[in-house]
C-alpha cells in the first residue's frame, strides 16, 4: 500500500548517488515497520504516466519491535536515462511529497547468532548494509565479512558507514573492497570480482563451510559470478540468498504461449477474488492491473519481487525471474509480472 510521504533530505553521497530520507507520520509508523534488507518501492507521476522505482532501506532497525521508524532512509545511484533517478539527484528537494509503498523482499538477515558473509557490487551495498548493521548491534556472538566490490573508490556509496561498523566492532566485521576501475594502495588488486577469482578469493578471507548465510547483492553479472563460485566451493543452496539490482540483459526467448488471447485469469487480492479475460500477450499482472489497479508491483523486470504471487491453478511461462528463490517456485509462486497464462484459466492468489 502507498502513502504520501514528505522528503525530510536528499544528501549527496557521491558525484552519482543521494540518500533520499523520508518523515513517516505517527500514525503511519507502524505500517513501515521493517527487516534488515528490504525495500520500498517509490511512485511518481509525470505528464499521466506512472514512474515505480524500489529502493532498499539502508539504516540498521532498532531493537524491540516499538511503534515503528520515525524516518526511512534510502540510497539512490543515477542510472543513465533513469527518470526517476534523475529527478532524485536534480530536482527533488526537501518538502517534496512523495508516493512510498510498505517495506516489502525476502532478501532479509534477521539477527542471530553465527557467521554471516555478503558479496556486493555497487548499490547493492545498500541492504546489506542495514543487515550488517543491524546484526553487529544486536546480536553479540555475530561475525559479518563483507566484500564490495566498486568501480573506483569515488564511486563507492556509503564509505562513511562502512568504516564505522569496521571501527566499531573490529573483531567482528571484516571488509574486504576491490575496485574494477582503479588501483587501491590496500586491498584488492584491481579487476572484476569473476567466478574463478572468487572461488580462489573467499577460502582465503574466513572458513567458507562454517558460514551459515551469504547475501549477494548487486549487478547480474557480479552475483551470478559469485553464486557460482559458492557452488563449486560446496555452500548448499539453502544458504545463499541474492537480490539483484541491475538487468541489463533482455529476457530468454522461451516457448509461445498456448493462449494468445481470451483466456481467463482469475485473482486474490486483499480478500477480494475477481476473473477477468486476458487480452493477446498480456502477463497475469497487466490483466489484473486493467482490473484491479491496486494490484502490487515495482520493477515490472523480475528483479524485486513485489508482484509474487501463488499459482493456484493452471500453467504460466514466467519470462524471467531475479526475485524468487527456487524452494519458492517449488512451492507453486510466481512472478506476475512475468507470467504468461499457458492455459486457458488461470488463478494466482497475491494474499497467499
Amino acid at each position: 500500500m502507498f502513502h504520501p510521504l514528505r522528503v525530510a533530505e536528499v544528501s549527496p553521497l557521491t558525484d552519482d548517488s543521494v540518500t533520499l530520507t523520508f518523515e513517516v507520520p505517527d500514525e503511519l509508523r507502524a505500517a513501515y515497520r521493517y527487516a534488515p534488507g528490504q525495500h520500498i518501492a517509490i511512485r511518481r507521476r509525470v505528464g499521466g504516466a506512472e514512474i515505480r522505482r524500489t529502493y532498499s532501506l539502508c539504516d540498521p532497525v532498532a531493537a524491540g519491535a516499538g511503534p515503528g521508524p520515525r524516518r526511512l532512509r534510502v540510497g539512490v545511484r543515477l542510472v543513465e536515462t533513469g527518470e526517476f533517478s534523475t529527478y532524485a539527484l536534480k530536482e527533488l528537494a526537501p518538502g517534496d511529497v512523495l508516493d512510498v509503498m510498505t517495506p516489502a523482499g525476502r532478501f532479509v538477515l534477521e539477527p542471530r547468532p553465527g557467521r554471516f558473509a555478503a558479496v556486493v557490487g555497487g548499490s547493492g551495498i545498500t541492504p546489506v548494509l542495514s543487515q550488517a548493521a543491524t546484526l553487529l548491534a544486536r546480536e553479540p556472538r555475530a561475525r559479518f565479512c563483507l566484500i564490495r566490490s566498486d568501480r573506483t573508490a569515488a564511486s563507492t556509496m556509503f564509505l562513511d558507514e562502512v568504516a564505522e561498523l569496521k571501527d566499531r566492532w573490529p573483531d567482528r566485521f571484516q571488509l574486504v573492497s576491490a575496485l574494477s576501475q582503479e588501483e587501491q594502495q590496500t586491498g584488492l588488486p584491481s579487476g572484476r570480482l569473476d567466478t574463478g577469482r572468487l572461488e580462489a578469493l573467499l577460502p582465503a578471507l574466513l572458513p567458507v563451510a562454517a558460514v551459515d548465510g551469504w547475501y549477494l547483492c548487486g549487478p547480474l553479472g557480479l552475483v551470478g559470478a559469485a553464486e557460482r563460485a559458492l557452488r563449486k566451493l560446496g555452500v548448499p543452496r539453502s544458504r545463499v540468498h541474492q537480490e539483484i539490482f541491475h538487468v541489463d540483459e533482455p529476457p530468454a526467448p522461451g516457448p509461445a504461449a498456448a493462449i494468445p488471447g481470451g483466456g481467463t485469469v482469475r485473482a486474490t487480492l486483499d480478500g477480494r477474488a475477481g476473473s477477468w479475460r486476458a487480452q493477446a500477450g498480456e502477463t497475469v499482472l497487466e490483466t489484473v492491473l486493467r482490473n484491479r489497479p491496486d494490484a502490487p508491483f515495482a520493477c515490472k523486470g523480475g528483479v524485486c519481487g513485489t508482484c509474487r504471487s501463488r499459482l493456484v491453478s493452471g500453467e504460466v511461462r514466467m519470462d524471467r525471474n531475479f526475485a524468487l528463490e527456487p524452494e519458492e517456485t517449488d512451492a507453486g509462486y510466481v512472478l506476475a509480472c512475468q507470467s504468461h497464462p499457458l492455459t486457458p484459466e488461470v488463478e494466482v492468489d497475491f494474499d497467499a
